[in-house]
């Protein structure tokens, strides 16, 4: 299907991304290629059915993690994320819709460059789906949606885009593939340990668009810097990622989908 998942002359997005996106398995060369209805390599199946079943092990396993991601999210941020749902919720919305806006600030940046245009402006519809989702949950469950205290963790990552292009292109694609491959993580543990059902189902649900966006910046920039590149600036910013996220949060009514948790 296409990236949007509703119109048919959209580019399809790959549904098989590079064997180096995520890591799996025990022991060494635990890598495999990722499908979009896999959450992590040896999963059969997709969405909530595979979440229940898998991505526990993300808490439990060193090996079994994205590979994008240079440590696991703690127990101690499950536990405030589903002890104040509400308040992950709303922050849910404003992550989609912020993530839309990325990739159209991107599409205006590069304006010229027609393939990543197509793939952007593809990703930015289903971002703005996923919001309509969140937004019209929100809306059943009486919730409004506030504007709520941000944390540092997207501007940190931003601070360490440098300014000059190509540099400047490869470090904003990492950025937001970074992102979205902690709202990966994190989502599926939701979808595995939240007690409600409704909220099991819609994380589960987002968990292979959410693989496939992290997937897709990698493509971006394989394409456009090689790997070798590619890799060793990732594995930088992976580091200032884990960074961000370290330490304790100061209060309850601040837990957000990217606050701080970070596992050893």
């Amino acid at each position: 299907d296409s990236l949007c998942g509703a119109s048919p002359e959209q580019r399809p997005c790959p549904r098989g991304f590079p064997p180096s996106l995520l890591s799996g398995g025990s022991g060494a060369g635990g890598d495999q290629r990722l499908w979009s209805g896999q959450l992590l390599p040896g999963a059969a199946g997709s969405g909530d059915q595979v979440a229940g079943r898998v991505m526990t092990v993300v808490l439990e396993s060193q090996t079994a993690r994205v590979k994008w991601l240079a440590a696991p999210s703690s127990q101690a941020w499950l536990e405030q994320a589903v002890a104040r749902p509400d308040l992950v919720l709303i922050d849910h919305a404003h992550c989609e819709r912020k993530a839309a806006g990325v990739a159209l600030q991107l599409m205006f940046r590069y304006p010229s460059d027609e393939q990543l245009g197509e793939q952007l402006s593809a990703l930015a519809r289903e971002e703005l789906e996923h919001f309509e989702q969140v937004l019209a949950l929100l809306q059943r469950r009486g919730i409004p949606l506030k504007t709520l205290p941000a944390p540092a963790y997207g501007s940190s990552l931003m601070a360490q885009v440098r300014k000059a292009e190509p540099q400047r292109m490869l470090d904003t694609f990492l950025v937001a593939g970074l992102i979205e491959a902690r709202s990966h993580e994190r989502m599926a543990l939701l979808a595995a340990q939240s007690p409600d059902p409704e909220l099991q189902a819609l994380y589960g649900e987002l968990l292979a668009s959410e693989a496939r966006h992290f997937g897709l910046y990698w493509v971006l920039c394989e394409q456009r810097f090689g790997r070798e590149v590619t890799v060793e600036r990732l594995q930088e910013l992976a580091a200032v990622e884990a960074q961000a996220l370290s330490g304790s949060l100061e209060r309850p009514d601040l837990v957000r989908m990217h606050s701080v948790g970070i596992g050893v």
